[in-house]
């Protein structure tokens, strides 16, 4: 047996999920097949044209600048997350979409979901 990745491991974990999550809606209504659309399928983050530096606080101090894909894409995928309901056309800003922890990163609203700590130790936002 080989050894995984976090991020494959990852992977793995959403995807056994969303095959129980769709196995268990279509015995509860009685059907088959697919929950979800040909546009909920991965990505590819890291090729998109947005990367920008970035920095990194961590315990030896901030690190600028760091163009390498594996730094930037916990920054590129927070974005793109609380991006999404805006690409879909629901509200016209992230902190409009009442579900999103955008509100608790912004310290709008408190819910205790979200580690706000981790994330600007990580130079989310």
């Amino acid at each position: 047996m080989r050894n995984r990745n976090a991020s494959e491991e990852i992977t793995n974990g959403i995807a056994i999920t969303l095959r129980s999550y769709t196995r268990a809606i279509n015995i509860q209504e009685g059907r088959t097949g697919s929950l979800f659309r040909q546009k909920t399928k991965a990505i590819c983050l890291t090729q998109n044209d947005t990367i920008t530096p970035t920095y990194l606080n961590t315990s030896f101090g901030t690190l600028i600048n760091i163009n390498t894909p594996q730094s930037q894409y916990p920054k590129i995928c927070f974005n793109y997350i609380h991006n999404n309901p805006v690409k879909a056309g629901l509200v016209s800003k992230p902190e409009d979409w009442e579900f999103s922890s955008v509100l608790e990163y912004h310290e709008i609203r408190n819910n205790g979901l979200v580690n706000i700590e981790i994330a600007k130790e990580f130079g989310l936002f």
